[in-house]
């Protein structure tokens, strides 16, 4: 892994099979919070302006489109259909996209974790590409099935991370060291956070009236 942190400019997040149809078999982790990171994770990549390859089976298929949550913030962003299953490199307009993005880094998110993710990872490295999975924004049909691919994944050299922690680093970019994007994601996609945060302005308030009561 390298210690360097993650900038846009060199990073391609890829969005695998986040399909309406898999949602509700998905048993690893709560259905609202993983549509929540999911659509984190796009927003980071279109904030920020990484590259971003979104791509999901054929859309005839039980498995249907994509979330409307996601493609509420894609937007008019491309989607490539694949009719290959669970490697995405296999298809070569999935391969060509990713390598048109040009950036040497790979963050993965997608559905299952042990299925399109587990092989479009290990596809991305051995076309020699840096692989960090997004762990929160994948989810599989347990827990177990997770995180034995997670743990597979990271023994075969890819790095996990999660949504938030990667628009950290891309906050990091000196381009973005004022830009609003981070406290923007914290408002709408990491509550807790966000009322931590007014919570402690509250008390900084009180602190200086009292101060300057004093």
């Amino acid at each position: 892994m390298a210690p360097e942190p993650l900038t846009p400019a060199d990073t391609t997040v890829v969005l695998v099979d986040y399909a309406v149809g898999f949602a509700n078999l998905l048993g690893s982790h709560d259905l609202a919070q993983h549509v929540n990171n999911v659509v984190g994770l796009a927003k980071t990549a279109k904030w920020y302006g990484s590259g971003l390859v979104v791509t999901n089976g054929e859309s005839t298929k039980p498995s249907g489109p994509l979330y409307p949550e996601l493609l509420d913030v894609l937007g008019d962003h491309p989607v490539i259909e694949r009719a290959v299953d669970f490697d995405s490199f296999r298809d070569e307009r999935f391969a060509a996209a990713v390598r048109a993005e040009g950036r040497e880094n790979l963050v993965i998110g997608g559905i299952a974790t042990d299925g399109c993710v587990l092989q479009t990872a290990l596809g991305g490295m051995r076309a020699g590409y840096r692989v960090h999975v997004v762990v929160d924004a994948s989810a599989s049909l347990s827990t177990e099935a997770h995180d034995a691919a997670v743990q597979r994944l990271t023994l075969a050299g890819a790095v996990p991370v999660t949504w938030f922690s990667l628009a950290a680093e891309f906050q990091l970019d000196p381009r973005f060291h004022d830009a609003p994007h981070r406290l923007r994601l914290m408002r709408e996609n990491v509550p807790a956070m966000a009322m931590s945060a007014r919570s402690f302005g509250n008390a900084h308030d009180l602190g200086r009236k009292a101060g300057q009561a004093a």
